[in-house]
């Protein structure tokens, strides 16, 4: 660990790769010899589309991104997301898995355009666990089906996607990049990068092309998603910084051997702090079910309210950072991106064993 550095299990803004961290560090007053900052530089020049265009080559590369899909980069949060792909692919009616929050707000977005309802949902055992395909009912002109991959706040995960005769929708902001999946399975898929990939500020966007084509056209140019397809990105200034750290990002996921080494990575962090929880004889309370427990955000309670504003004090003592839950259900979490480290997650559960015993 470096300097004052803290083991950082905040939920979004995220922990970043150190080494990533200190390579922008590095050249972040001359890029690629430009002899300006990357902040600096002209979204029209040579040296930044080179840049682009190796991101979307890594992105294709990490992802197996068949050549049928597009991609793109959009400034702003997820919380645009729910309010345009409603706007560009809704015509009759939004199917919803209501896995959540993030679900909710989607589709609460999308009312806007037209009529919404809930495929599924998990919603009266309080988000717990992730609906399976024999509880989907699906309406007659229905456009999409909408989901969210991981649920911060309830600490579930899709463990695998359902394969559905409609076009499928998804967020994945929060375990994008985490793990591989199959992206022909998917229509479009967006992603804001504040989680496992870069700073706030910006989202991916991956398009089937034969999809974007049936999206509306009678928005505002800056609603529709052809829009920043078809220019490349570039119709306006992109948020330029942001992209050019998902660069660096994306050849630290490659270099460690990509998707499937940092599944792995991933599953053996999170068991760390999966096994404190299960051998604590019901001191901690997880959450999530077991068959929809999320490798990227641990969620769990303990007895009353004022022990885990203890543990979360405690724990900061300890230089482990961001464990408080969602203001929304309380509780604690541990968000354990792609850059936590393995090291932070063995400490939070040794942590975890000692602050037991004191109880």
């Amino acid at each position: 660990m470096m300097g004052n550095r803290v083991y950082n299990f905040n939920a979004g803004p995220s922990a970043m790769p150190l080494p990533v961290l200190e390579e922008i560090q590095q050249e972040f007053l001359d890029f690629n010899h430009t002899g300006m900052s990357i902040v600096e530089i002209s979204h029209r020049s040579d040296a930044y589309q080179k840049m682009q265009d190796e991101t979307i080559a890594l992105l294709h590369k990490l992802l197996n991104i068949p050549d049928e899909y597009g991609i793109t980069f959009m400034q702003g949060g997820g919380s645009m997301q729910f309010l345009m792909h409603g706007a560009n692919f809704l015509k009759h009616r939004g199917g919803y898995i209501n896995t959540g929050v993030w679900s909710k707000k989607a589709k609460e977005g999308a009312a806007f355009y037209g009529d919404v309802y809930d495929v599924a949902t998990s919603e009266g055992e309080g988000f717990r666990r992730i609906p399976g395909p024999e509880e989907f009912d699906l309406l007659p002109d229905t456009d999409y089906v909408y989901l969210t991959s991981n649920n911060t706040i309830h600490g579930t995960q899709w463990q695998a996607f359902p394969h559905i005769d409609l076009p499928l929708i998804c967020d994945m902001s929060s375990d994008f990049l985490s793990r591989p999946v199959d992206v022909k399975n998917f229509d479009f898929i967006y992603a804001g990068i504040q989680k496992n990939v870069g700073p706030a500020g910006a989202v991916i966007g991956i398009a089937k092309h034969s999809y974007l084509e049936t999206a509306r056209q009678d928005l505002p140019i800056m609603l529709q998603y052809k829009t920043f397809f078809d220019h490349d990105s570039t119709y306006n200034t992109p948020p330029v910084f942001c992209i050019y750290f998902v660069n660096k990002v994306l050849h630290w996921l490659d270099e460690r051997g990509g998707l499937k080494e940092t599944e792995r990575i991933n599953k053996e962090k999170a068991a760390f702090v999966y096994d404190a929880i299960d051998a604590s004889d019901g001191f901690y309370r997880p959450h999530a079910a077991k068959d929809s427990r999320s490798l990227m955000n641990i969620t769990f309670n303990l007895v009353t309210p004022e022990l885990e504003k203890e543990f979360v004090s405690r724990a900061a003592e300890e230089k482990l950072i961001g464990l408080k839950g969602h203001r929304s259900i309380g509780g604690c979490r541990a968000s354990t991106y792609n850059a936590v480290t393995k090291e932070a997650c063995e400490r939070l559960a040794d942590f975890m064993h000692r602050f037991r015993k004191v109880h």
